[in-house]
């Protein structure tokens, strides 16, 4: 049986932890279409931990979520977690137990699941269907309805919010916190700034992107940006850091992996990179903490 290992970037000491390698073991749960077969994800176990699919009323339906939690008493602070375009995944559902793990409660919201399910797809045309029909508007509806849930619940400390993101989920944690004052901050690893040329995945002209929205950031964001980057180049993370500063946005600012690729944290692919990945990590965390939400040990 596998053991889980520890968050990435933790404090020596803090957990038993260890990366393993998985050798010709299938991949089973995570994105069909990104997945390595020289990758060694990070396994976490449920040890300590209480993790569970929760149903979110949505208006329209109810909408899956993945929560893991510590298994004790007390109100924790929340981060929201928003997937990449292959949705909540193993990759996702293990970024969320490592959270636990660290006295956060970590609600992962499956945004695309009127749509269909993009995990176990490997043609990218249809995943970009699935992901095309997740409108700006329904996503900020349904990540309101999760704001409310989680909040609702006896074991959150719902004044105590962060958000944090990837790829697709990058771009909407800078949407978030330019709507709304939920979190107290926001993290957002290698989301898109700019909008998609006309014709392009996602370029309907009724989507908002992070560049339009830097003047409205209702919360700090930081952004954890790979210099190596084929689809976000530096210039649009240039351009990002000094519309920041010229709305003043204090707190809010970006930092560039130089010889990162896109996906650097994700480690079911071959682009992840762990110096890089585990360094974001601890900016995370330490982000998190610098505004008020810091994990509660248990």
């Amino acid at each position: 049986m596998l053991k889980l290992t520890r968050p990435e970037g933790n404090l020596p000491g803090d957990l038993d932890v260890s990366r393993r390698a998985l050798g010709g073991l299938f991949f089973a749960g995570y994105a069909a279409a990104a997945v390595s077969a020289s990758a060694a994800p990070i396994i976490t176990d449920l040890d300590g931990l209480i993790a569970e699919m929760a149903l979110i009323p949505a208006g329209d339906r109810d909408i899956p979520a993945y929560v893991a939690r510590p298994d004790a008493r007390g109100r924790f602070p929340v981060v929201v977690v928003v997937s990449e375009v292959f949705g909540i995944h193993e990759y996702i559902r293990d970024v969320c137990r490592r959270l636990a793990k660290l006295g956060y409660i970590a609600i992962a919201t499956d945004f695309f699941a009127r749509h269909g399910d993009p995990a176990p797809l490997t043609d990218f045309a249809s995943i970009r269907r699935i992901v095309s029909a997740a409108t700006d508007a329904q996503v900020m509806n349904d990540l309101n309805a999760t704001v409310a849930w989680v909040g609702a619940q006896s074991f959150a400390d719902r004044k105590k919010m962060a958000i944090t993101g990837f790829c697709w989920g990058g771009a909407a944690v800078w949407l978030a916190c330019s709507r709304y004052r939920h979190f107290r901050c926001g993290v957002a690893w290698y989301g898109r700034l700019t909008r998609p040329a006309e014709g392009q995945f996602l370029s309907e002209p009724e989507r908002e992107w992070p560049l339009e929205l830097a003047g409205f950031l209702k919360a700090p964001v930081l952004g954890l940006y790979a210099g190596r980057d084929q689809g976000i180049p530096v210039a649009d993370v240039e351009l990002m850091n000094a519309r920041l500063r010229e709305f003043k946005k204090e707190g809010a600012r970006i930092v560039v992996y130089t010889d990162a690729q896109h996906g650097f944290h994700a480690d079911y692919r071959a682009s992840y990179d762990q110096e890089a990945a585990q360094d974001g990590w601890r900016k995370m965390i330490d982000y998190f903490a610098d505004h008020g939400v810091r994990g509660k040990r248990f």
